[in-house]
């Protein structure tokens, strides 16, 4: 995946382990949870008519990594086809959840961050904006705790 050193450097403050020059293959589970992502060694091809080094899957060099969580992060689009016809949530131009500076969407009690609000942005902003929402939810739920009690 391409990335700036900025966020090379900021992934590496958070202890992220970086693997080089791999390609997903596909993800591995056991009895309906994921277990990690089988992936395959890549080198650079021949430069292309730009060229560009095409990456070329390197034949035996698949692996495994181990994960029970996998999230998708890049050349992802917000796909509201799942949300129902009149969902009630404001929409922006760009597919995207309109939220207030707490991270609230329009409708009652439901809050986004991350691409689903900004669009592609780096993973660091993304976790920052849910940070940002997850105190926002924990406020929100404690201030309906209280007004039941």
């Amino acid at each position: 995946m391409p990335a700036n050193p900025e966020e090379i450097e900021d992934a590496e403050k958070e202890r992220v382990t970086m693997h080089y020059q791999v390609a997903p293959v596909r993800i591995v589970g056991e009895n309906g949870r994921v277990t990690g992502m089988e992936v395959i060694r890549q080198e650079l091809g021949e430069p292309d008519a730009s060229g560009r080094r095409k990456p070329v899957p390197v034949k035996g060099s698949e692996y495994i990594i181990p994960a029970d969580l996998i999230v998708p992060a890049i050349s992802q689009k917000l796909d509201l086809s799942i949300l129902a016809e009149n969902h009630g949530f404001t929409i922006s131009k760009w597919d995207s959840f309109e939220v207030d500076k707490r991270m609230a969407t329009n409708v009652e009690g439901i809050f986004a961050a991350g691409d689903a609000v900004t669009g592609p942005a780096t993973v660091v902003e993304a976790i920052a904006a849910a940070h940002k929402a997850a105190a926002a939810v924990d406020a929100y739920c404690t201030s309906k705790r209280r007004a039941v009690a």
